[in-house]
């Protein structure tokens, strides 16, 4: 008698198991939207910005819009901007038809990434070509252009960072050619971040802390700032 009670609930229990529907397995390995790429809602009557940049700018970005809230709609790209290259081939859909009042943009550290030690991803001469033609792009939709330096590399194993420390100043150098020679105003992020490097950037990485970030950003908006038309 006691077996047969027993036998029964055992089976209650398993038939009862299979009666519960089947819940879905949390993962944790779902990529997360960075907030960079939060899509901008205008305030109307206030100038319109577009940063153009790689994972450096994404990290500004934010910081930025809170640094200019009230004063310009902070855009930036959908995207990393990666080398000169990827921004050839996008940068019409990046400006789009909008129009935009001020224009922050880099290029480089996807440029001068080495495929192999010694050789970049794209060569100085090619990264002086394809600028030259971002910028006749960018000229088109009559923004004030701001050109921002690429970011310093700083010393480490190749197989950690891909790239050469020593390749900044010259890509830095090419640019500064193009911009002078279209009188393109330059924010200096590698002259502003070099002596603060330990305070501000991750160990042996191109990236930056959250409050390094927040430091760029302060640079970032003060060269903004002064061209900022005024309010309609």
């Amino acid at each position: 008698m006691k077996f047969t009670i027993i036998a029964s609930l055992l089976l209650g229990c398993v038939l009862s198991s299979f009666a519960q529907p089947k819940q879905k397995l949390q993962t944790t390995n779902q990529p997360v939207k960075d907030p960079a790429f939060d899509r901008i809602t205008d305030t109307l009557n206030l100038p319109r910005i577009l940063l153009i940049g790689d994972s450096i700018s994404m990290g500004y970005t934010v910081p930025v819009r809170k640094l200019l809230k009230d004063k310009a709609n902070v855009h930036r790209i959908p995207e990393n901007g990666g080398p000169t290259s990827n921004g050839l081939a996008k940068m019409k859909v990046w400006l789009g038809e909008s129009r935009w009042d001020v224009i922050h943009f880099n290029f480089g550290l996807h440029d001068l990434r080495l495929v192999t030690p010694g050789k970049q991803r794209v060569s100085p001469e090619a990264y002086e070509k394809n600028l030259r033609e971002l910028v006749r792009q960018l000229q088109e939709t009559k923004a004030k252009l701001i050109w921002a330096t690429t970011t310093p590399v700083p010393p480490g194993p190749f197989s950690t960072l891909g790239r050469a420390t020593e390749d900044v100043p010259i890509y830095n150098a090419v640019a500064a050619k193009v911009m002078e020679e279209n009188g393109i105003v330059t924010d200096d992020l590698y002259a502003f971040a070099l002596p603060q490097l330990s305070k501000i950037q991750k160990p042996v990485n191109v990236h930056y802390t959250e409050e390094g970030y927040e430091v760029l950003a302060k640079k970032v908006a003060a060269s903004i700032e002064p061209f900022l038309p005024k309010s309609k």
